[in-house]
């Protein structure tokens, strides 16, 4: 299920950059520019996106997020503390968010 809705939304944005290239190069270019440059490893920022993510409910962000942590090298236990902390900052509505996290996480190790 993650997978197809991982790949779905690729293929949506890809059609939004192709629509709108002026708007999205530049997030692109951000995006390539946090995650390049700092002091922090990409893994400790995915931390950062996916707590984000689960905290401001953004289904789509969450599953790349948990797809990227995964490839950085993160595990099922750091996704843990990351969804603990997302909890408590969102609260009610990050709770219902983080266990669609654990669940793609799972799926996706599978």
């Amino acid at each position: 299920m993650f997978k197809e809705l991982i790949a779905s939304k690729r293929t949506e944005l890809r059609a939004l950059y192709k629509a709108i290239p002026g708007a999205t190069d530049g997030f692109g270019q951000l995006s390539k520019a946090v995650k390049e440059g700092g002091v922090l490893g990409v893994r400790e920022k995915e931390f950062v996106a996916l707590g984000i993510a689960v905290a401001q409910c953004c289904e789509p962000c969450i599953f790349f997020h948990v797809e990227a942590l995964m490839k950085a090298g993160g595990t099922r236990e750091e996704l843990g503390d990351v969804l603990g902390m997302a909890i408590q900052m969102g609260g009610g509505p990050a709770l219902m968010y983080a266990g669609k996290a654990l669940a793609a996480w799972d799926e996706l190790a599978g």
